[in-house]
């Protein structure tokens, strides 16, 4: 018997961990308490010697032999030669006939799988093919906090500093069961004192330890935020100087265009045209130059934030007000009486989350999935943010921080794409400012390139791990795409659905059987700036590789080996942590990680202002304004409304059991939740007649789906919360076995109502009816 220190891959947690291997097993995994994220430790941990030596694992190379869409696909086991010379030769043939773009890479979440041990390599082999297109849910995932957020902050939301926090404000976001790590530092921070906001339907994980539960109606986010953002400004409740100094609220907007009023002035380099404010002492308009982030006047200036003006624009009068003002307006169009009507939360409810938000701080914040998966995402992302800005916390001191993390070089390979290649990506013409802009691109605008060659045709597909069949909504199109292509190359430890279509599957090894590496583990000063590499604690099951292997061996195979240091992968990890000053020989004598000793600096944008257009807090964006969206968060039309066939409002949410569509055929995990449920409450279920443990029909104007009820006070009596990622069969069913038809959720949800920016879905809010099932 051995022990192995560590950290459990399988989210983005990466709780620290100890690994116990006997007579060539694993045989326990349990948390390491030194770790800077080892004190909790989740179930699907517990559970990974049942994962890793699952006898449903693929252990070898198939092809397959019948055609798509017969119920067996015939896999023949192959070598490992042959399949790297099909892939290898499909790919090719593919880019001489189409070009390179026409081969889409698809990649699984790094936040919920393993995946993360190679995201940047996948990325890289995608990049030096000559191909833009990653197929990955980001929209659906963690865009909104890491990406789209830039359009407010320049950056991603930053993390809870959990030590100093006053006032913890968590939206859509359970990290009871997303983020152990997290969940247990909110909890610390609650006992020490911090006050707990919670927005979310249910009331699960830490809502219940929450001052203020806010059951949201799904759908209605954006509506409450800027009713709560609204209460703040009203009771002057807000920074001012904060907001006066750093954010664009006192840039003047024009009342005939929505651009920013602007003067021209000359400069070194020529007339330039400036963004202008109003000075309230001085009486006049002055102007301000973005790329000094500072006023061209003298100081001290007094920026205002409210006010109606006229100005002179070439001999012209031309109304206009602080952007401030216009967000301010927007926030009044939702007095906590309307709010209440429209997100199901109580009048004073909103007023007193106002004042605990100002009475509180410092302030930190989070939101995830449940922002995310809503159609109008983009801009519940922004009102969330704006509410928050208002506090004055981001970055710092106990605020939303962007602590010092070991600095790694970039392989993700963008550099390698032709000029221009970029710009080709599915769906970039349509979302500029979303996910294509990274060469991400979503499972609808893959499918019509496959079907319709629009904008062009794609004909193959090399994937790790993804499963959108489960993971994604209804698209109709999904399937007839996955049988069109030339070729469908799918990577992982297990068959799933989406891999049935393929022609080739190859057999990943499991994150115990090979390395990995995190830098930064996101919780606090101590565990941002810890650098660790995981050592494998098993020699991988069967033929299985790493899906770094299979990256490095198809590279070779295509004759891109010199981009991947031919084919050492040790070389490969070298170049990633060259710029931290640790050896790879460092981390392999330190296997339970060491920490750099970085020092964060807080409120950087002292120094650096933010990386917006105007080096300030974008409370208005020209930049959503150009791409013919709201420069201001839009609510006014209801993209799904309720109606008296479907009356109640569907959301979902992650059990601690699963994640997405994995683990189900875990017996430890199984035991504990066998069937999928559904949970509503009983005066719903009572209208119903329906009775807990009753199978139920879920129904949409889309499609049905069935689960077990499970009855609970813990949600609002309009809101269903039902499970997704259900398939595998199950004997103590009273059925034969799980399909896409009876048990996915992502049936009720169709791919036509989607977020505008980014292309997120639907996947919450959708509207809906339950009915008893009949016992057959």
């Amino acid at each position: 018997m051995f022990e192995v220190r560590g950290y459990c891959p399988l989210c983005i947690s990466k709780c620290g961990s100890i690994s116990t291997v006997e007579d060539g097993r694993l045989t326990r995994v349990r948390p390491d308490r030194e770790h800077p994220t080892g004190g909790t430790f989740c179930i699907k941990g517990r559970a990974a010697p049942e994962l890793v030596h699952s006898d449903r694992r693929l252990l070898h190379p198939l092809m397959r032999t019948r055609p798509k869409g017969d119920a067996d696909p015939g896999w023949r086991r192959i070598t490992w030669d042959e399949a790297l010379a099909f892939a290898a030769e499909r790919m090719r043939a593919s880019a001489e006939a189409h070009g390179a773009q026409s081969v889409v890479f698809g990649v699984t979440t790094p936040s919920g799988t393993a995946v993360a041990d190679a995201f940047g390599w996948i990325h890289r082999l995608a990049h030096a093919f000559g191909s833009p297109n990653v197929l990955f849910a980001t929209e659906n995932c963690n865009w909104h906090k890491d990406y789209a957020s830039a359009l407010t902050f320049g950056a991603g939301i930053g993390s809870p500093d959990f030590d100093r926090t006053g006032c913890m404000l968590f939206w859509g976001f359970n990290p009871s069961t997303t983020w152990p790590a997290y969940a247990r530092a909110a909890m610390e921070a609650k006992r020490r004192g911090a006050r707990l906001i919670v927005v979310d339907p249910r009331q699960a994980g830490l809502a219940s330890a929450a001052d203020q539960w806010l059951p949201v109606r799904p759908g209605s986010d954006g509506i409450l935020a800027l009713a709560i953002a609204g209460q703040m400004i009203e009771n002057n409740w807000f920074d001012h100087d904060f907001v006066a100094r750093w954010s664009n609220g006192p840039l003047l907007v024009r009342a005939d265009n929505g651009r920013f009023m602007t003067v021209e002035r000359s400069t070194p380099a020529g007339m330039r045209r400036f963004p202008m404010v109003w000075d309230s002492e001085r009486g006049r308009a002055v102007a301000y130059d973005p790329s000094l982030g500072d006023y061209l006047d003298e100081p001290p200036v007094s920026p205002a934030l409210f006010g109606d003006l006229i100005l002179q624009d070439q001999g012209h009068p031309v109304p206009c007000r602080p952007a401030f003002e216009h967000f301010a307006v927007r926030c009044a169009l939702y007095p906590p009486e309307r709010a209440a009507g429209c997100c199901g939360i109580p009048a004073h409810q909103i007023r007193e989350t106002a004042r605990l938000l100002h009475e509180s701080g410092p302030v930190s914040y989070f939101h995830w999935a449940g922002i995310c998966q809503q159609a109008d995402a983009t801009q519940i992302g922004r009102a969330i943010g704006l509410l928050y800005a208002l506090t004055g916390s981001l970055d710092a001191p106990g605020g939303n921080v962007r602590f010092a993390a070991p600095p790694l070089n970039d392989i993700t390979g963008l550099e390698l794409l032709p000029p221009d290649r970029l710009e080709m990506t599915l769906g970039r013409s349509e979302r500029p400012l979303g996910p294509p802009a990274k060469g991400w691109v979503t499972s609808r605008d893959f499918a019509r390139a496959v079907l319709a060659s629009e904008p062009y045709p794609v004909r193959g597909l090399v994937s790790f791990g993804a499963n959108p069949l489960l993971t994604k909504p209804n698209t109709p199109t999904l399937v007839p795409a996955l049988k069109a292509l030339d070729f469908y190359i799918h990577a992982d430890m297990f068959l799933n659905p989406t891999a049935e279509y393929a022609d080739l599957v190859l057999p990943v090894a499991s994150p115990w059987e090979r390395t990995g590496l995190a830098a930064g583990f996101q919780l606090g000063e101590r565990g941002s700036d810890w650098l660790q590499l995981r050592h494998a604690v098993l020699p991988p099951l069967g033929e299985s590789r790493s899906d770094t292997a299979i990256v490095f061996a198809l590279a070779e195979r295509l004759g891109l080996g010199e981009h991947f240091f031919n084919g050492d992968q040790r070389s490969g990890v070298r170049e990633v942590i060259a710029r931290t000053g640790v050896s790879l020989e460092d981390l392999e004598r330190h296997p339970e990680g060491l920490s750099l000793g970085l020092k964060t600096s807080y409120r950087s944008y002292l120094r650096d202002g933010f990386r917006t257009p105007t080096r300030r807090v974008e409370i208005y964006s020209e930049l959503l304004l150009e791409a013919g969206l709201s420069p201001l968060p839009d609510f006014e039309s209801e993209s799904l409304p309720s109606s008296d066939a479907y009356p109640l409002r569907l959301t979902t949410a992650k059990w601690p059991q699963y994640c997405h569509s994995q683990q189900h055929a875990l017996p430890t995990l199984r035991g504990k939740l066998p069937e999928p449920v559904v949970e509503l409450h009983p005066d719903t279920a009572m209208q119903q007649g329906i009775h807990e443990g009753d199978w139920i029909s879920i129904h949409s104007a889309v499609g049905t789906m069935h689960a077990r009820a499970s009855m609970t006070t813990k949600i609002a009596s309009d809101t269903v919360c039902a499970q997704y990622g259900w398939w595998e069969s199950c004997s103590r069913l009273d059925l034969p076995a799980y399909d896409l038809d009876r048990f996915n959720y992502n049936r009720l949800i169709d791919d036509d109502n989607f977020d505008s920016a980014s292309g997120s879905n639907a996947m919450r809010g959708y509207p809906c009816s339950i009915t008893r099932d009949v016992p057959t």
